[in-house]
């Protein structure tokens, strides 16, 4: 009898359980709650509650105005870069599988985090199974195409940054000098393409292209192949193509012949550096990616 009361007593909820439930209280019409209709709705212990929303406020997940707690601005932060990155990667994802299948090859979409690109979507190609990376992989963005696609349409102070975290040698081809990958970054502006000649591992080159209109590049799509720095000649022309059609589905035609500077708001991603940052780290710590 004992064995089967044990058998039926469901397992404790772990700390993450207990703060999901805390947030999910909020998500109700009344934008502010006391902690006594957070307790209710949660069904958390008032004293594990209120430990719980004092650390969420001092992560700036929650709000507090007197006794009431109400979302914070980091909860804003992520909801409006999650729309952003669902919003790329579904405007993105057929026209990534029709370049896998002009190319042959591996195909990534990713974005800049800090000094590494984050990689949002692969779609493997016959040497899928000899390039080790992975959607929510990272990489140093100075050793790849998609990061110095992304770094040579940046803002001076986001290459600066990467150069300040130092530059170290993956492979015996990787750029360690800061006026060399000044150079490249130089070269890739110019061709509109950019290059990894096996600088991030042995034996794999790789082409990628900005998304970008007439301003920053938001992320890159990239192709990786085994076969050889000549290959990398013949699939530039099919890797930018599809990142201008990528920009054209999520902001329409014209954008590129804008002249530079600020765009309007309703075709630029809402979300600010700060966001990013926030998003990013939140990812890192918890090891979704």
């Amino acid at each position: 009898m004992l064995d089967q009361v044990m058998e039926t007593e469901p397992a404790p909820l772990s700390l993450l359980e207990k703060a999901a439930k805390v947030l999910g209280a909020f998500e109700g019409a009344e934008p502010r709650l006391s902690l006594t209709e957070v307790v209710r709705r949660s069904g958390i212990p008032r004293s594990s509650a209120h430990r719980i929303l004092d650390q969420l406020v001092q992560l700036r997940w929650l709000d507090r105005e007197g006794r009431d707690y109400r979302m914070g601005m980091r909860m804003l932060e992520l909801g409006a870069l999650a729309s952003h990155h669902n919003r790329l990667r579904r405007a993105a994802l057929p026209l990534l599988h029709a370049l896998h299948e002009q190319t042959g090859q591996l195909v990534h979409l990713s974005v800049l985090d800090g000094a590494e690109v984050v990689c949002l979507e692969r779609i493997g190609g016959s040497e899928a199974t000899t390039v080790p990376s992975r959607v929510g992989g990272r990489m140093p963005a100075y050793s790849t195409a998609s990061g110095k696609a992304i770094l040579a349409f940046s803002d001076p102070d986001t290459v600066e940054r990467v150069l300040a975290q130092g530059l170290r040698p993956r492979t015996p081809r990787t750029l360690v000098r800061p006026l060399a990958l000044r150079s490249e970054l130089a070269a890739t502006r110019e061709r509109g393409i950019a290059h990894d000649r096996e600088e991030s591992f042995r034996g794999i080159c790789c082409v990628a292209a900005p998304l970008r209109g007439a301003g920053r590049a938001i992320a890159a799509v990239s192709v990786s192949s085994c076969r050889g720095e000549r290959e990398l000649a013949r699939l530039a022309p099919a890797v930018l193509a599809c990142a201008r059609a990528v920009w054209r589905e999520l902001y329409g035609p014209g954008r590129a012949g804008r002249a530079a500077g600020a765009p309007p708001q309703d075709q630029e991603p809402a979300v600010s550096a700060r966001a990013m940052d926030n998003m990013m780290g939140w990812l890192r710590f918890s090891e979704w990616m």
